[in-house]
């Protein structure tokens, strides 16, 4: 168990503070950049105060009161931080909307939040707004930031982010003092944002949390693991989710690194090699994609190169074994190999990745499989796991560059107690944990029980505190034989094959295990193109004879791994990828089970039947 700290004497500071102390520090160095018309461009931290004050003051001057809630959807970019800190500095609650929720989703979140404004990134998400308008009371604006296609569009509730900074601009001229006043009205306990858990069953929950949340956690982190000015971190994953809203705006805002913005998804692979970040972070399916495209590759390469890859990652692996599993010094024969290995193979492979700069990465949101972490240290790139929840205001316990255990999520932050429930579940207790659920009494009382906050997660703590996830509670498999199983290991071992991307463990209740298999379409058709495999669809693609077998091999060797009890003995290859909107998975990509289940009961039964 982590050593308790005292938290009643404790002084707190606010996202406002700790925000205007940062700009006061670095003024005119860079904090942001953008690409525009294929060129970086820079933020300086005295322009980002500048734009974050003149959405707040307009929106003082348009009627926000404290404590009202403002709405953002889009994606990363400046805009996004500006309208995010523009709303807690004069202290509204800023609430992130997914980009790939649906209307109806959107709707929810609105009315569920009693929003006033509604900041939207493009035409594509002021439909979704449209389609509910007349349903959506509470909003009283929607802001446009990109005005691309809608230059002659007019509508009474509709206005463009450059019309709000002119209002905002008047405002503070009129009241030069009103916005730092506002900023010092802010409280700790004040309620900063709405996090809506991205949840795999139910609707959506309305996290709240605190500015003391969200400044603690910023400092708790970099107690775990150094974090310096001269960082620079490329932001990518959803905004509103707590993983990269604790990268890009808390942690930014406390210790003054850079953060820049990718153009657009497709494009991550090619800004991570132009930026080259100091700093790493990614759910695993990011981590496994990287890592299966290096293995594909691999696999094509000439028998010269394929061989010295081959030599070099044994030894990689080795060295890493050394450091994460028995955790002792590697022998000097094995650093020296290390060395020339690194010298001759692995820098160059994290120069053609873009991490040939990268200090220390994370993977969060989801578990991760070992071998995935194995192969990243073994190349040297220190990809490390943590674990943690919205409602824990992103991070509970973490690995550190300087204590860490392969197979564990790391070891409690400075200042969180972890403890394990009777029943294995994970209790977490710190000043990062959330208010409750907005509008939902009966699940905060659930959830923050006796003073601790009930994770939902199983999991095991060794006698130097690193702490094992075992699975989600409500997914621990009980067989007919009274087994109990968790699906994610096996899971996570599936999923380390390149041609898997996705796999949903069958087993409760029944005889045996099963398996529904997602593949992992570009790498499949590639072997498909390879082995002159003949089809014309995706779904073509998935009951050919040869795929099919292509699967069972790479189930064959995740079964030879494991007990018989959890291995693997019938698997289906679903007939299509999945996606957020069909809801399958959530928004960082974690899948859906029970409505995964639901959605091929007849597949899942005939695997039984006979």
């Amino acid at each position: 168990m982590a050593d308790k700290t005292s938290t009643n004497s404790a002084t707190y500071k606010t996202v406002p503070q700790v925000f205007a102390e940062t700009v006061k520090k670095y003024g005119n160095r860079v904090a942001l950049r953008q690409k525009e018309f294929g060129v970086w461009k820079d933020i300086s931290w005295n322009e980002y105060y500048a734009a974050a004050k003149r959405v707040g003051m307009a929106l003082v001057q348009m009627g926000l009161k404290k404590g009202d809630c403002v709405a953002i959807i889009g994606e990363n970019c400046p805009e996004w931080v500006f309208i995010d800190l523009g709303v807690q500095c004069v202290g509204g609650v800023s609430v992130g909307i997914y980009t790939t929720n649906s209307a109806e989703q959107c709707e929810y979140v609105i009315n569920h939040s009693e929003a006033r404004f509604f900041f939207v990134e493009n035409e594509e998400q002021l439909d979704k707004w449209l389609i509910f308008q007349d349903r959506a009371p509470s909003v009283e604006k929607v802001i446009v930031w990109d005005k691309k296609g809608l230059r002659h569009f007019r509508h009474s509730k509709v206005m463009f982010f450059d019309d709000l900074i002119e209002i905002g601009e008047k405002a503070i001229q009129k009241k030069p003092e009103l916005f730092e006043t506002l900023m010092d009205t802010v409280k700790p306990d004040d309620l900063a944002l709405l996090i809506y858990t991205s949840g795999t069953t139910g609707p959506p929950k309305g996290a709240m949390l605190t500015h003391k949340n969200a400044t603690w956690m910023a400092d708790a982190v970099a107690k775990a693991n150094p974090v310096y000015d001269t960082d620079e971190l490329l932001s990518f994953l959803p905004l509103c989710h707590i993983f990269e809203r604790l990268f890009s705006v808390f942690l930014h805002i406390r210790y003054g690194y850079v953060i820049n913005f990718v153009e657009n998804l497709e494009t991550v692979p090619q800004n991570m090699r132009e930026v080259s970040p100091t700093v790493g972070y990614g759910v695993p399916r990011i981590w496994e994609k990287y890592y299966s495209n290096v293995a594909i590759r691999m696999a094509d390469a000439t028998w010269f190169k394929r061989s010295v890859f081959a030599i070099a990652r044994r030894i990689g692996e080795k060295h890493a074994r050394y450091r994460m599993v028995y955790r002792i010094r590697p022998p000097f024969y094995l650093r020296a190999a290390y060395f020339l290995a690194y010298l001759a193979v692995f820098r160059k492979l994290k120069e053609r990745l873009g991490f040939d700069r990268m200090r220390i990465a994370y993977s969060g949101a989801a578990p991760i499989s070992p071998e995935v972490l194995l192969f990243f240290q073994s190349i040297g790139l220190n990809l490390l796991e943590g674990y943690g929840q919205t409602e824990g205001t992103g991070v509970t316990t973490v690995n550190r560059l300087d204590a860490y255990k392969l197979g564990s999520v790391g070891q409690p932050l400075p200042g969180v107690e972890v403890k394990i429930a009777d029943d294995g579940e994970i209790l977490v207790r710190s000043p990062s944990v959330f208010k409750g659920y907005f509008k939902d009494e009966e699940a905060t009382r659930r959830t923050l029980a006796d003073g601790w906050l009930h994770s939902g997660d199983v999991g095991e703590m060794d006698e130097e505190g690193f702490l094992k996830i075992v699975d989600r509670k409500k997914d621990i498999i009980i067989t007919a034989g009274g087994k109990n199983i968790a699906p994610q290991h096996i899971e996570n071992l599936l999923k380390f094959s390149p041609y898997i991307n996705d796999a949903v463990v069958i087993g409760d209740r029944r005889k045996f295990l099963s398996a529904l298999i997602v593949i992992d379409e570009e790498n499949v058709v590639k072997y498909a193109q390879d082995h002159k495999v003949q089809f014309s669809t995706y779904s073509d693609l998935t009951r050919h004879s040869e795929i099919v077998q292509l699967i069972q091999r790479e189930v064959d060797a995740v079964n030879a791994r494991l007990a018989r009890v959890e291995q693997v003995r019938k698997f289906r290859i679903l007939p299509k990828k999945l996606y957020e909107e069909d809801g399958e998975v959530t928004p960082t990509l974690k899948v859906k089970r029970k409505s995964i289940q639901q959605m091929y009961r007849d597949l899942i039964e005939e695997m039984y039947e006979s």
